[in-house]
């Protein structure tokens, strides 16, 4: 087949083929509208004709749907049906007019099909919508307030300790969460080689910490601390046990509270709580840095954490030298992705982890 179309234009041959398939598509929802008026998916043992098709004929519920009601509001849609033989509109546009006639009382195909014309299948269900609001204000709000009223949100915790996120939003609800986190979701800084997905959930996590000190509460040892070999992971509520990087990052910048215990872990000692980057420094170092350090970074300073190029674990100081502002994303890739930091001539100079081939060797 490839030998006998090699010569034909691929755009033409492909407009061609979205043609044939539409209409196919139509006699398609044609056919399956008189499926439904029969007992053939009862006698079948199935609920619905619905499922019936999509079962049997390998369709998603989406476009199950969508043939039926087509099929349903054909008849009614005579300068629709010619526009689609025409190839004028496709079969997606004629789905979101049939879907909006479904809808509405006295519907006018007229007003809608030179905007099925003009648009994208796409721009064109915003259009059928606004029509609706036009047509029947009452019903279009009360409809918006299922949608509210179908809102949800589930949150587990898997095996790994992963949280897994399920949910649906009502479209204002939508709106604003992703107001807040597509300008969080754009690639930042060098090496940023994250998927969409990935960033967005960095964007997630960055928004529900963001622009305050984070209030996790994380018991570690202080060999967990100094990431001994032997200690023990550190404990956060909601969390399964932390690796040491994890418990040095959420330490560089935090408030620290010794807490001793006996050999039967009774409490004997209890210091106070210190805020460790705080105050005048946590001021000056905005004035200085303005935002993320990472080179090619701008997430703006009050999203960043004080990060201590020498931890103070390790007897580094407290002090505007000794530390810069790191966004989250950098922050992790410092301490668990063992990236390294150093400050050339007041410039910050990131050194990517030493990766090894093959089996260890031995002492020179």
């Amino acid at each position: 087949m490839l030998e006998m179309i090699e010569d034909i234009d691929p755009g033409a041959l492909l407009v061609a083929m979205r043609h044939t398939i539409d209409r196919l598509e139509l006699q398609f929802a044609q056919v399956a509208a008189e499926f439904h008026q029969t007992d053939q998916w009862d006698r079948d043992g199935f609920n619905t004709s619905g499922d019936w098709m999509r079962i049997n004929c390998n369709m998603t519920s989406r476009n199950v749907w969508n043939a039926l009601v087509v099929g349903e509001q054909v008849r009614h849609l005579p300068l629709s049906l010619e526009a689609i033989q025409s190839g004028d509109i496709g079969f997606a546009h004629l789905a979101i007019m049939a879907n909006t006639a479904d809808k509405l009382d006295g519907f006018d195909e007229a007003k809608l099909l030179p905007l099925a014309k003009e648009h994208s299948a796409g721009k064109f269900y915003r259009e059928c919508l606004h029509y609706r609001h036009s047509a029947d204000a009452k019903g279009y709000g009360e409809e918006q307030e299922r949608l509210v009223e179908e809102r949800s949100l589930r949150m587990n915790t898997a095996e790994d300790g992963c949280l897994l996120i399920t949910g649906v939003l009502d479209p204002v609800g939508g709106a604003a969460v992703r107001s807040a986190l597509e300008p969080l979701a754009r690639p930042s800084g060098g090496h940023d080689d994250r998927t969409r997905e990935q960033r967005l959930a960095d964007a997630l996590v960055e928004l529900a910490s963001g622009g305050k000190p984070a209030e996790l509460h994380v018991t570690a040892t202080v060999e967990t601390l100094k990431g001994l070999a032997g200690a023990p992971a550190g404990e956060m509520e909601f969390a399964m046990p932390l690796s040491s990087a994890t418990v040095q990052r959420l330490s560089c910048d935090c408030s620290v509270m010794r807490v001793i215990l006996d050999g039967k872990s009774l409490v004997i000692d209890v210091g106070r709580s210190k805020r460790l980057v705080d105050g005048a420094l946590r001021k000056v170092l905005a004035v200085r840095d303005k935002h993320c350090q990472w080179p090619g970074c701008d997430r703006p300073a009050s999203w960043c954490d004080g990060h201590h190029l020498v931890h103070w674990i390790d007897g580094g100081d407290t002090n505007l030298e000794n530390c810069v502002l790191l966004c989250k994303r950098h922050h992790r890739m410092v301490h668990e992705g063992r990236w390294k930091l150093i400050k050339v001539d007041s410039q910050i100079v990131t050194i990517a982890p030493m990766v090894t081939f093959g089996l260890p060797r031995g002492p020179d």
